[in-house]
């Protein structure tokens, strides 16, 4: 029995001994692991380089990055784009031209006199606007007109565009329309002419305050109010003789619907300045002109 416990006595013995070497606190013959970062190069049998680190070096990498973030910013930025089917072109020159003006707006209050006509498809703004002529010296500009014979100019690179909003029934954009306006009204201007009837303009806010912007500010509205399916009578029969390609049924009623949403908040918005004369159009064309007078003289305009 005794020679059992000296047996399992010397067994703890060497077993703690055998756990105290393995651990790396007990012996500092054992290597200590080192990490990566820290740890010398192992000998290959070949010496060691000066002054160059074993690792790869990470600048290469760096610089190719740059590289091509550089080129992906230029390739952005600078290489040319297909050109869009739009109105970029058109509405780039209009905006340049408008820039090279000093002075905005181009009149000054007094100046001219412009009188924004508006009024629905088939109110019977031409036919007024032709009586006023004749008995006030106006000069009637209808921006429908102007958008027509440029679109039939030989050469004219906003013909096709103009063609097809008209066609639809849509708005042509206000950066066409305006230069239009901006040129006749200069050019009768230059002709000694200070009254200006400009006849289905603003069909938008948009066209409003860029006009007032860039040329004059209006004096007042002509409102010709009239029952839609009137006008809807008188354009179709005018269509039968008128020649234009917007006097068709599908047209019309585009126009109708265009004016409602875009042309009406235009009259409210100058209403409420108090700068609205309205005319009731659905009766005669001698008595529509007699309110047309009335109104007029009422703001202070007198024939000459």
């Amino acid at each position: 029995m005794y020679l059992s416990r000296n047996l399992a006595l010397r067994f703890r013995q060497r077993l703690s001994t055998s756990v105290l070497k393995c651990s790396r606190f007990g012996s500092k013959d054992l290597p200590f692991r080192r990490l990566y970062s820290t740890e010398p190069p192992k000998p290959s049998g070949k010496p060691p380089k000066s002054g160059k680190s074993s690792r790869p070096s990470l600048y290469p990498l760096l610089l190719l990055g740059i590289a091509a973030a550089g080129l992906t910013y230029y390739n952005l930025n600078h290489v040319s784009k297909p050109p869009r089917a739009s109105i970029d072109p058109v509405v780039q020159e209009t905006k340049k031209k408008d820039l090279d003006s000093t002075e905005k707006p181009l009149f000054k209050d007094g100046e001219i006199d412009v009188i924004y006509v508006l009024g629905g498809p088939g109110a019977g703004k031409g036919t007024q606007c032709a009586k006023l002529v004749d008995n006030y010296k106006f000069i009637h500009l209808s921006a429908g007109d102007l958008l027509r014979a440029e679109q039939k100019e030989p050469g004219s690179q906003y013909g096709e565009l103009i063609a097809s909003y008209i066609k639809e029934g849509k708005i042509v954009p206000q950066e066409i329309t305006v230069a239009l306006l901006r040129k006749a009204i200069v050019r009768n201007y230059n002709e000694g002419k200070t009254r200006f009837l400009v006849d289905g303009f603003p069909r938008k806010m948009d066209q409003a305050l860029s006009f007032e912007d860039q040329i004059a500010h209006s004096k007042f509205v002509l409102f010709f109010e009239c029952p839609e399916d009137v006008m809807l009578h008188r354009v179709l029969e005018r269509g039968k003789t008128s020649g234009r390609t917007d006097d068709n049924i599908e047209s019309i009623k585009k126009r109708f619907r265009t004016f409602v949403d875009t042309s009406m908040p235009v009259v409210d918005y100058y209403n409420k300045q108090n700068k609205v004369l309205k005319v009731n159009c659905d009766q005669e064309v001698d008595k529509v002109y007699g309110q047309v007078v009335a109104e007029l003289t009422k703001a202070g305009i007198t024939s000459n």
